[in-house]
Formats: structure tokens, sequence, C-alpha cells
């Protein structure tokens, strides 16, 4: 053709060019995705797994701590964070016995848990009861919402 127009025609070129990064795109779509495979997954911050409501000014957090001792656990508050703390015991095997799968976690864990409001620190109650801690948390009077009268 008059002066190679056909011969560089630049939407061959690009399909040309799609093609042969195709490889490239294939092994980047598999870099991603073994980059994010682990989104979603518990990380150690996460434990003890916890569920937070609010009922009447009062925060209530169940945490789910399986087999623990109370008298290993500690729970402190400071403005409106709540910190659940212990240690999980590992169990003791007599002689013979080993794991055949290990799951729960055993040592010290920590977790601080931010609430949207101040904790009236003085009114909090915990109780454990069959491997769930329960804690009421109340708002402080002064973080409480307030009726306005207009005028």
């Amino acid at each position: 053709m008059k002066g190679g127009k056909f011969m560089f025609n630049p939407s061959l070129w690009r399909i040309r060019r799609f093609s042969d990064a195709m490889p490239e795109m294939l092994n980047l779509q598999r870099e991603v995705n073994r980059l994010f495979s682990n989104v979603g997954q518990k990380s150690p911050q996460d434990y003890p797994a916890v569920n937070i409501w609010e009922k009447d000014g009062i925060a209530v957090v169940t945490a789910e701590l399986p087999g623990i001792d109370p008298e290993k656990m500690d729970i402190s508050v400071l403005g409106d964070v709540v910190t659940l703390s212990g240690t999980a015991l590992q169990e003791t095997f007599t002689q013979g016995e080993t794991y055949l799968r290990q799951e729960r976690g055993i040592g010290s864990f920590k977790r601080n848990i931010q609430l949207p409001f101040q904790v009236n620190a003085q009114a909090v109650e915990a109780r454990y009861e069959k491997g769930i801690l329960t804690v009421m948390l109340p708002r402080i009077k002064e973080d409480l919402p307030k009726k306005i009268k207009i005028q």
C-alpha cells in the first residue's frame, strides 16, 4: 500500500501486543491472588473472637475463651478502650499422649477493643460461663445523649 500504511496498522499492532502480554497478565493475576489469599483470616490480634452490641447505654462484649481459668484473665478499662488479657495453659498429657491436631492457641493473649463512647469503669460487670466471657460496660452519664428543649 501507499507509504506502507497497511503494514504498520496500529489496530493490528495493539492486538498482537495484547496477546503477547497475556502470559505476563496471568502471572500478575497469580501474584495478586497470592498476596490477598490471607485477607479475612484471623490474626493474633483478633484473639479472642468477640461480639459487641449496645443496649440501653451499656456495651456488651462477649468473648470466646474456652478452657481458660477465670483467675488467669484480666479486664481493664481506660476511657473508651476495654482490654481483655490472660493466659491459656497447655493441656497436660500422660505418657504416650500427643496432639493429632492443635487449633486452640496457648500462651498469653491481649486484645484492646475501642468502643464508641467513654465507659464508667466503676460500674463494669463481668461473668464467665461455659467458655464465654461476658462484660457489661455502661456509658458514663456525661456521654449519654441528652434531650434538648427547644424554646
